[in-house]
Parts: structure tokens; sequence; C-alpha cells
């Protein structure tokens, strides 16, 4: 139970009822799934050039040579990516923050994976970032905080955000192909 609490989303009574649902599986069912999470341990990584999972580096995204070199657009968790990639909409390239600036919960800008986006920026093959960071206010004021910082060390650089038509206080895993799609397609430029 002390481990299962410390998963998201589970406090003492969730991870109660997950110890005892473990407890009544079969003995070999609960070693797979033990096996599974040493598995994931061990044969994920993060890819070197967008900071995503993956079982190689770089990641299939990331070495498909059929995706667009000069566009990268910025989400701000794994699962962001993967629900754009969902839409089959876009054919860029990612970059995941890993997190989005909230003050009060200590996410400064040193918590964003700013380092990896300077590299990326500099190896002077993309034209436009993306932000596709969402409609929350953290998104809000990290879009700001990055197209700031781009400008600033990248002019030649378009920074872009995903059209309005997300409804405020979502954020992008949340939302449908369709929305999604069109807010890549009618992306603003900030």
């Amino acid at each position: 139970m002390d481990h299962l609490c410390r998963l998201p989303g589970f406090g003492p009574k969730s991870a109660l009822r997950a110890a005892m649902v473990l407890l009544k599986w079969p003995a070999g069912e609960t070693a797979r799934m033990g096996q599974a999470i040493l598995d994931l341990r061990s044969r994920l990584s993060l890819c070197s050039r967008c900071g995503s999972l993956t079982d190689r580096d770089p990641c299939a995204i990331c070495a498909d040579p059929a995706r667009e070199r000069h566009t990268l657009c910025l989400v701000s968790e794994w699962d962001s990516l993967l629900t754009l990639e969902q839409g089959a909409f876009y054919r860029g390239q990612y970059l995941i923050l890993g997190g989005l600036l909230a003050p009060l919960e200590n996410m400064n800008p040193e918590h964003l994976d700013l380092d990896r986006l300077d590299q990326r920026l500099a190896e002077g093959e993309i034209r436009e970032v993306i932000l596709g960071l969402g409609a929350t206010l953290e998104a809000e004021n990290t879009a700001s905080y990055i197209s700031r910082r781009i400008a600033a060390a990248y002019p030649q650089i378009g920074v872009t955000r995903l059209a309005q038509g997300i409804p405020l206080g979502s954020e992008v895993k949340f939302m449908d192909s369709e929305t999604l799609r069109l807010s890549m397609k009618y992306r603003q430029t900030l």
C-alpha cells in the first residue's frame, strides 16, 4: 500500500483496493505485472532529442526521415505528444518540456527541459516552434516565457501556438482529434 500510494491518483483507500485486488490475482499474474514494471524501467528511456519515452535512441519520431524537420512542437508531457500523434495531422518534430511553469507548485524555468530546446534550436534546422501547451493559466505563462526567450535568442525562428478553440482551462491531452487538428492547422503567431 505504501508503494501504491506514491502513484498519482492513488490515495490510501485506492491503494488498499488495488492491493486487495493484487492479493486475489493468481501468483503468475502478479509476477507478470511485477516483471512488466521491472521491464518498464530497464527497457524504456528518454529520447536524447525530444525527451519522449522510447525503447531506442533516438525515438521512432525523431528517427523518421519522412517527418518535417523545420517545425518543432513543444508539449508539456508525453501524453500530449501521444494525443497529437493519434490525430496523424502533424508530421513535424516534438520536444517535451517536462511540465509547465507553476510558481505556486515550485515549477520554475529550471524545471523545464530548456537546455534540450536550446540544443535543438542551435542546430539551425528549426524555422517554427509551435507551442502545443493548452489553454490553462500555467500553459499561457509558459508560452509567454518561451516565446520571449526564443525571440531574444533566435529572432529568425517563428513562434506559433495552437489556435484558440481549445476551451480555457483544458489540457491538450484531453482534446478530441478534430479540435486538435483544427487548432494545429489554424495556429497563431505570437
